[in-house]
């Protein structure tokens, strides 16, 4: 019987060499010169430290746009509040990794509201969809892709 996994997974390796690139654009634009502006990847979180609200809105476009030329998705970035300590401020992003039982539940219910004739079942932080014909489980493929959920999913384990 066909089935399929669907995850939410992100390249760590890929979003270190995006800090490290956003971090070579900081030190060569000209609206940072001369202020303490940085990126620091800690752990599963990348840290932003700036002078101002503003230079970190900035550097938030910096970091997304290295991202996507990572080729990260930038849908499973989650900003944390601004901290201020002194003149600076620093702010953690977050990347989302795993599928959260109210996000699988969403998709489950998405999927049996389509009456497709496949089923699914959570698996920790994944989900595992098993059909009959193929052509079914490329369109709960398509349904997920489609459906606007906050995150971005990929499917793997296809097995026929």
């Amino acid at each position: 019987m066909p089935s399929f996994d669907i995850v939410s997974e992100i390249n760590k390796v890929e979003v270190s060499n995006a800090v490290d690139n956003a971090n070579r654009e900081l030190a060569t634009r000209f609206d940072f010169r001369g202020v303490e502006a940085s990126f620091e990847l800690v752990a599963e979180t990348v840290e932003m430290i700036g002078e101002g609200e503003f230079q970190l809105k900035q550097m938030m476009d910096v970091l997304r746009n290295a991202c996507v030329k990572r080729g990260v998705d930038t849908a499973s970035i989650d900003m944390q509040s601004i901290d201020r300590s002194g003149k600076l401020h620093k702010q953690k992003i977050v990347f989302q990794e795993g599928i959260d039982q109210a996000t699988a539940k969403k998709i489950v219910k998405l999927i049996k509201d389509a009456k497709m004739k496949v089923q699914t079942a959570i698996q920790g932080d994944k989900l595992r969809v098993t059909g009959k014909k193929r052509d079914d489980l490329q369109q709960v493929m398509q349904l997920v892709k489609g459906a606007d959920l906050g995150q971005p999913f990929q499917f793997e384990n296809f097995r026929d």
